[in-house]
């Protein structure tokens, strides 16, 4: 064991450190809270076309790309949202009068 340590123990540091630095990469990118996300409170009448519309300006994608990317990173069944539920949505960049605005509907 000893001469496999004195061996590969610079192989072994080396892996470990690349694990460690991985994970914590991991953390920070699967974040939703993100400078690339808010979350909205979703209002009567809304829908996910409107929300992508309202919000064209603050995302690059395509309104077909935004619904797919908010149905599958918030857990949406069949496109159907209700009042006051709460959704994560990408941006650009968080602006904060918007976000304020968007809590307050």
């Amino acid at each position: 064991m000893k001469y496999l340590w004195n061996k590969y123990s610079y192989t072994i540091v080396l892996f470990a450190i690349s694990l460690l630095a991985a994970f914590m990469l991991s953390l920070q990118i699967d974040s939703p809270e993100s400078e690339n996300y808010i979350k909205i409170t979703v209002n009567e009448g809304d829908s996910l076309w409107k929300i992508a519309e309202e919000y064209s300006n603050e995302h690059t994608l395509a309104i077909n790309d935004f619904i797919h990317w908010v149905q599958n990173n918030n857990g949406i069944a069949d496109g159907r949202i209700y009042p006051g539920e709460e959704i994560i949505i990408p941006v650009i960049q968080v602006n904060e009068s918007r976000t304020e605005l968007a809590s307050l509907k």
